[in-house]
C-alpha cells in the first residue's frame, strides 16, 4: 500500500508516545505510524496491544541516541514527520543521574534533528510537506508564586486571557513568552533540547514546532508518578509518600486530550512557533491525593476515606518548583483545542481504568522498579 506520509512518534510506547501512536494509527490509516521505542523502564509494548496487528503500524526498537541507526531509518521509511516526545522524564531519577538525561534528552533531540536535516536536505523538495513536532514540558519555565488577591484565599476564581474562569493558586500563568528558568536536571535538559530545535529552524530553515504541556494524567501512565503511584498504593494499603506539606501546585491535563492537541498541533500548527497545551486545572498536590483516596476507597467498596491514614509525610524534594500553571489561550484561539475533561470525571476514569487493569499494573510495578522505588523512599 501506498501511504501519504510516513512518520515517526519517538517514544511511543510510553505513557503519552503510547496515546499519540493509537490515535494517529486508528485516525489515519492512510498514514505509516513508525513508533521508535528503546523500551527503557518506562516503554511498554503492552500499553499497544489493541493496534499492534494494524497494517499501517511498525515498532522498531532503537536508541534515539543512536544517529546511524536513526538516519538510515529515516531513509528506509521515507520519513517525512517526526513527532518527538522520547525523553527521560521524572525528576526524582534526574536528581540521581543527570548524566543520563542530558544523554537522552539532549543529544537523543541533536540525533533526531541531525537525521532529519540530513535526510530531508536530500530530497529535490527538500523540507516542503515536511515537520519535526518536539514535545516539551512546562517546567522549564521554572515556577511560579502561590499568590492571591488581597483579602482572598487561594483557590479563587480569575479570568485567563483567554476569557476562561477557572480556580487558581495565582494571578500568574506561563504564557508562550515566558522566559525559560529550569530548576531541575530533568526540565535543565528539556530546556536546551527545546533551544536546539528552534535553532535548527533558524538555522537550517527546519519546519519545526515545540509544544510544552502541563502535567499529564490517565491509562498507560508508569507507576512512579503520581496517580497511578497512588492509586496502586492504596489498593494495597500501602503508605502514600506525599513531599514537604503535599502544597505544591500542579495543572492536570487527561492524556487524551493532550494527544488530540498533539494530532491538532502536528496537521494546522504553524512552523516555528510555540504552543502552551494545559488543562486550565489546578490542584495542590494533597488534594488531589485526597481525591484520589475517596475515589480509589468507593471503587473498591470500601468506607470512602477510610485510607486516608496512609498519607505518609517525607522530606521535600530538592529544588522543589511551587506551582506550575500553563495558559493556553493561544492554543485555544488560533486552532479552537479546548480540554474535553473536567477534571473529576478525568479522574474517575483513570481509577477505573488502573483498578480494571491490575494484570498490566502488577506486570509493571514488578522487578527492578520496585527496588527502585524502596531505595528511593528508605531513607526519607
Amino acid at each position: 500500500m501506498t501511504y501519504n506520509r510516513t512518520i515517526i512518534i519517538t517514544g511511543g510506547a510510553g505513557f503519552i508516545g503510547s496515546h499519540v501512536v493509537r490515535l494517529f494509527v486508528n485516525k489515519y490509516p492512510d498514514y505509516r505510524i513508525i513508533n521508535l521505542d528503546k523500551l527503557t523502564y518506562a516503554g511498554n509494548l503492552a500499553n499497544l496491544k489493541d493496534i499492534e496487528d494494524k497494517p499501517n503500524y511498525r515498532f522498531v526498537k532503537m536508541d534515539i541516541c543512536d544517529f546511524e541507526a536513526v538516519m538510515a531509518l529515516m531513509q528506509e521509511e521515507k520519513v517525512d514527520g517526526v513527532i518527538h516526545l522520547a525523553a527521560e522524564s521524572h525528576v526524582d531519577r534526574s536528581i540521581k543521574d543527570p548524566f543520563t538525561f542530558a544523554q537522552t534528552n539532549v543529544m537523543g533531540t541533536l540525533s533526531m534533528l541531525q537525521a532529519a536535516k540530513i535526510y530531508w536536505e536530500s530530497l529535490p523538495e527538500r523540507y516542503e510537506g515536511k515537520r519535526f513536532y518536539h514535545i516539551s514540558t512546562d517546567e522549564v519555565y521554572g515556577a511560579l508564586e502561590l499568590s492571591h488577591p488581597e483579602g482572598i484565599k487561594p483557590p479563587y476564581t480569575t479570568k485567563a486571557s483567554s476569557g476562561l474562569h477557572h480556580e487558581a493558586y495565582g494571578e500568574d500563568f506561563f504564557y508562550e513568552t515566558t522566559k525559560y528558568n529550569p530548576h531541575s536536571p530533568y526540565s535543565a535538559a528539556k530546556a536546551s533540547s527545546d533551544h536546539f530545535v528552534r535553532a535548527y529552524h533558524d538555522t537550517y530553515g527546519m519546519p519545526t514546532v515545540v509544544t510544552n504541556c502541563s502535567n499529564n494524567y490517565g491509562p498507560y501512565q508508569f507507576p512512579e508518578k503520581l496517580i497511578p503511584l497512588f492509586i496502586n498504593n492504596i489498593r494495597h494499603r500501602k503508605p502514600l509518600p506525599v513531599y514537604g506539606k503535599g502544597e505544591n501546585v500542579r495543572d492536570w491535563l487527561y492524556v487524551e486530550d493532550h494527544a488530540r492537541a498533539i494530532d491538532l498541533i502536528f496537521h494546522q500548527g504553524k512552523v516555528a512557533e510555540t504552543y502552551n497545551i494545559g488543562g486550565f486545572n489546578e490542584w495542590k498536590n494533597i488534594d488531589i491525593i485526597k481525591v484520589v483516596i475517596n475515589t480509589v476507597d468507593r471503587l473498591l467498596g470500601r468506607k470512602e476515606g477510610e485510607d486516608m491514614d496512609l498519607i505518609t509525610y517525607v522530606t521535600d524534594r530538592a529544588g522543589h518548583d511551587m506551582r506550575y500553571a500553563i495558559d493556553s489561550t493561544k492554543l485555544q484561539k488560533e486552532l479552537g483545542w479546548e480540554p474535553s475533561l473536567q477534571f473529576e470525571e478525568g479522574i474517575e476514569k483513570t481509577v477505573r481504568w488502573y483498578l480494571d487493569n491490575q494484570e498490566w499494573m502488577d506486570n509493571i510495578t514488578s522487578g527492578e522498579y520496585e527496588k527502585y522505588y524502596e531505595d528511593m523512599y528508605k531513607n526519607r
